[in-house]
């Protein structure tokens, strides 16, 4: 069993009597972090938004029908919440007329789950965003020595549970998950008029990690307009596929002031949307699949430590780039990603010049566990 950060997290904060709110990418453990959450509580009550039956439970909910349906409830638990309809209301219901219960939602799409539930609510509930396993999760489960042995395994197979769990099918799992089942979201709100494009798109982006990304460019190569390149990129980020990381810039002179990066949550799905598995000593992309590895590492890291703060890249016209920048309070951290533990990163006297700075760092393979553990 591997042990999820976010488990002890929430337990912590079952004490604010709050609704918990998890999001996250389907097959990524929510439905098993649910089930260790609930281990210990009688009377459990669930819902799976993905069965009809179960759907229609919770459709024009009357205060009657409520208290019928979950009286003796002390948990509820609503899997896959974004498929039911008007489901902010049902749950403001639930937390009105249901006193004394913990309410448990989990949901795959912060499109429709986050529009439905931020207004009704307000001032009741926690949100959390689970991540696939991360390096952290791993570390903890064997130890340091084997995990970083495993490297190369992990940036070319990622860290999705099910790939972590069964060595050996890596390659068939992965093609089955990165297939349209990783965006079902998208396609079942018929947002999506056009799957293709969204599959070239994905696979676009996925040759174009760690470079500043056009919307006109990535347009003309998958046959769309550029605003159709954005609400889709938008859309990717919503279901926990892809993040972006936007430009630093103060108007300092040469500064790139509105460019963007996209690096999607795990290695794993990008290799199977690009079809190559090949083993990572082997690779010519090397330097890319360990820049998208170690930032979303790092953002996990962050999100399960409540890091109130922002980051970017930063890059001018002269082509001086720092690979990742945190800025918390006022104060940057800037960060070089190099897979040769010989090469230094250089920074910029510009940057250092124009930044209030907190730390300077390169980051490679063999000191990986000072970026990425707490």
């Amino acid at each position: 069993m591997i042990s999820r950060i976010l488990t002890q997290k929430i337990k912590d904060d079952l004490r604010l009597k709050k609704a918990v709110i998890i999001l996250g990418a389907r097959q990524v453990g929510k439905t098993t972090l649910l089930n260790e959450l609930i281990n210990e509580i009688q009377n459990v009550k669930i819902i799976n938004g993905d069965e009809p039956d179960s759907n229609e439970q919770l459709t024009n909910l009357t205060s009657t029908r409520l208290k019928a349906l979950f009286g003796n409830a002390t948990a509820i638990i609503i899997d896959e919440a974004q498929l039911i309809p008007d489901i902010g209301i049902s749950l403001k219901r639930i937390t009105d007329y249901i006193k004394n219960v913990q309410l448990f939602v989990s949901g795959s799409s912060s499109i429709e789950l986050a529009n439905s539930i931020n207004e009704p609510l307000t001032g009741r509930k926690l949100e959390y965003k689970l991540f696939p396993i991360s390096f952290a999760e791993m570390v903890k489960t064997t130890n340091l020595q084997e995990e970083k042995r495993l490297l190369p395994h992990r940036l070319v197979f990622g860290y999705y549970p099910e790939i972590v769990t069964s060595p050996g099918d890596e390659i068939k799992l992965l093609k089955n998950l990165s297939g349209s089942y990783l965006y079902k979201d998208i396609l079942s709100f018929g947002i999506i008029k056009k799957p293709a494009i969204l599959e070239k798109l994905l696979k676009a982006l996925a040759l174009q990690i760690g470079s500043e990304v056009s919307y006109n460019e990535l347009g003309q190569m998958v046959g769309a307009d550029k605003e159709t390149v954005e609400r889709y990129i938008n859309l990717l980020e919503k279901v926990f596929i892809i993040f972006q990381l936007n430009a630093l810039s103060r108007n300092e002179r040469n500064e790139i002031k509105k460019g963007k990066k996209i690096y999607f949550c795990d290695n794993g799905i990008r290799n199977a949307l690009v079809g190559n598995f090949q083993q990572f000593e082997l690779r010519t992309d090397q330097g890319m699949l360990w820049e998208n590895f170690i930032i979303s590492e790092r953002i996990k890291m962050l999100n399960y430590n409540d890091f109130y703060g922002n980051y970017y890249f930063w890059r001018t016209t002269k082509q001086q780039e720092i690979d990742f920048i945190e800025e918390k309070d006022g104060v940057y951290s800037a960060f070089e990603f190099k897979m040769n533990p010989k090469k230094k990163g250089r920074f910029s006297r510009s940057f250092t010049e124009a930044y209030p700075i907190g730390e300077m760092k390169t980051i490679t393979p063999e000191n990986t566990e000072e970026f990425l553990l707490d």
